[in-house]
Parts: C-alpha cells; sequence; structure tokens
C-alpha cells in the first residue's frame, strides 16, 4: 500500500457539551479534501485519540469515511495500553472504514516496554489486523522509544507497512530509512523537519501544521520531490514558525485555535486540556496573516 505524501493528524471536534461534533469533523474533513492532501489521519495524537471514548472512536472513523473520497487513504489512530484492546480497536476502525491504522507505542509500563515487547505486541496486532498497520514513535509524549534496530525487525512482517517517526530526530528518520527494506514507508511527524527527512528518504509527513497549512505543506513535499531544493528550503523557512506554535508551542489547544482563526470548526480541546491563551491567540493570528502575505512581501 502507498502511504506516501502528506498527511493531517485532524483534531476531534467537540461541541459545547463535551459531545463529538460529528458536524463540524464533517466540515472540515470535506474542506481538506478539497486540497490535495493524500488523506486524513484520525484519532492521532493531536486527535486527543487519549481523551476519546470508544464508542466516540468509531463514530469519529465513520463520520470522517464518509467524508474522504476513495482514492484518498483514512489513518485511524488504534493505540491502546494491551494488546488486547489494539485489536480490538485496530479491527473496529477497519470496519468503519480506515484504510491503515496507526498504532502508538504502549508506554504505561516503560521500563518494561523492551526490544523483545515491542516486536511481540506489534506481531500480534499485525497478525489479527484486517488493514495494514503503521507503526507510530512518538516518545516525547511516550516517554519511549522504538528503536530503528526494533522497527528493521517488524518491518519483515507484511502487514506492517511503515512508520510515523515524530520524535524530530534526524539521525533516527535516517537510520529507519537505511535499516529498513525499500518498500517500507517512513513519515515524520514534524513539520518543521519535513524537507530534511524527504531529502535522506522519507516518503511523507504526518504533520500538524499540514491541518492549517496544507497547501504549502503539499507544496514543500511536491518541489522536494521534482528536485526544487532551494524553492522547497525557501518555504520550509516559511513554515516553521507555525509549524512550531501548533505543535510544542501551544500544543492541541493552539491547533484547535489556529483552526478555528482560519475557519475550520475545531472547537474547544476536552477538558483536562484548556483553550489556548488570548496570547498565544494573538502570536497565532499574526503568524498565519504573516503566511498571508504575497511573498515578495515577506522578501
Amino acid at each position: 500500500m502507498n502511504i506516501s505524501g502528506v498527511f493531517p493528524p485532524i483534531p476531534t471536534p467537540f461541541d459545547d457539551h463535551d459531545q463529538l461534533d460529528r458536524a463540524a469533523l464533517r466540515f472540515n474533513v470535506e474542506r481538506w479534501m478539497r486540497t490535495p492532501l493524500a488523506g486524513i489521519v484520525v484519532l492521532g495524537s493531536n486527535g486527543e485519540s487519549a481523551l476519546v471514548d470508544e464508542d466516540e472512536s468509531r463514530a469519529a472513523i465513520e463520520t470522517t469515511r464518509e467524508a474522504v473520497p476513495s482514492d484518498r487513504l483514512l489513518i485511524a489512530g488504534t493505540g491502546r495500553e494491551s494488546t488486547r484492546a489494539t485489536i480490538r480497536a485496530s479491527k473496529e476502525a477497519a470496519k468503519a472504514g480506515a484504510d491503515v491504522v496507526l498504532v502508538r507505542t504502549p508506554s504505561f509500563f516503560k521500563s518494561e516496554m523492551t526490544h523483545d515487547v515491542f516486536v511481540r505486541h506489534y506481531r500480534a496486532v499485525a497478525d489479527a489486523s484486517p488493514v495494514p498497520v503503521l507503526l507510530y514513535n512518538f516518545q516525547r509524549v511516550t516517554g519511549v522509544n522504538l528503536a530503528p534496530a526494533t522497527v528493521a525487525e517488524l518491518a519483515q512482517h507484511p502487514n506492517i507497512v511503515g512508520i510515523k517517526e515524530s520524535g524530530g530526530d534526524m539521525a533516527q528518520v535516517s537510520d529507519l530509512v537505511s535499516l529498513t527494506p525499500s518498500d517500507f514507508q517512513v513519515l515524520v511527524g514534524a513539520a518543521p523537519t519535513l524537507y530534511t527527512s524527504l531529502c535522506v528518504g522519507a516518503t511523507g509527513g504526518i504533520v500538524a501544521a499540514a491541518c492549517v497549512i496544507p497547501e504549502l505543506c503539499v507544496k514543500i513535499y511536491d518541489l522536494t520531490r521534482a528536485g526544487h531544493h532551494a524553492e522547497a528550503l525557501a518555504m520550509q523557512r516559511q513554515i516553521v514558525p507555525i509549524a512550531r506554535a501548533v505543535t510544542t508551542g501551544f500544543g492541541v489547544p493552539g491547533l484547535k485555535a489556529a483552526l478555528n482563526l482560519s475557519g475550520y470548526r475545531a472547537g474547544l480541546p476536552r477538558p483536562p486540556l484548556q483553550p489556548a491563551s488570548s496570547g498565544a491567540l494573538e502570536t497565532l493570528r499574526q503568524q498565519l496573516a504573516a503566511l498571508a502575505q504575497p511573498a515578495a512581501s515577506r522578501a
């Protein structure tokens, strides 16, 4: 399965009663699908997946599938702490219309998460999943690292087709590319390193910035693949401020705020997360306004 390209890891909108807002979700996805994005990632970290109930997860996948054309991919996050629960979630996601499942590392028992444990976990999930599995490594959030050597072993499984690597460590991205088979796909989860990652062999990105500025992120991908490196690098530099703001800067609340400012219906984060501060909102407004200026005025 080809999962190259740029994908937005979309937020999950909640209404004023803290319920899944399916109408807002459908509105957002339909808008994203009018851009050149390769598909949609639902219920990733930016989708507040850790705060979403199982019945909401299925509803979110079903609603997203309704708005994603069959010729574009729907990737659904199904990582859970137990192997059993991850398998169940992956099967449910497939029934709801997911083309691929994105499986984060279990992490509660951090000291027990060894190479052998990860290999057994992911092989069991891949054996049982009706759709291909995309590994998901996000050490900043989980506190555990899926090492390149472990990924290389897992890449031999026919139903494990790639990895989302969100660490931003270019040495690790390079190792993932060099240690795995040529058909194993490495996607990065950090927009500030999108251009560099593509240069060392990554096949795409699942980046929060693509939710807010999808055309620019896809343009970086297209320019890099076409060998127009000076233009791609210039555009990469332009997106770094907003890319950092909606991830390490202001987190999920910042991403939702940026989307609301851009005309999407992202709503508020689910407690215990709190809305973005007034200072964050002003910073985001300025960054979005700067990106909206003609290139000549930015020079």
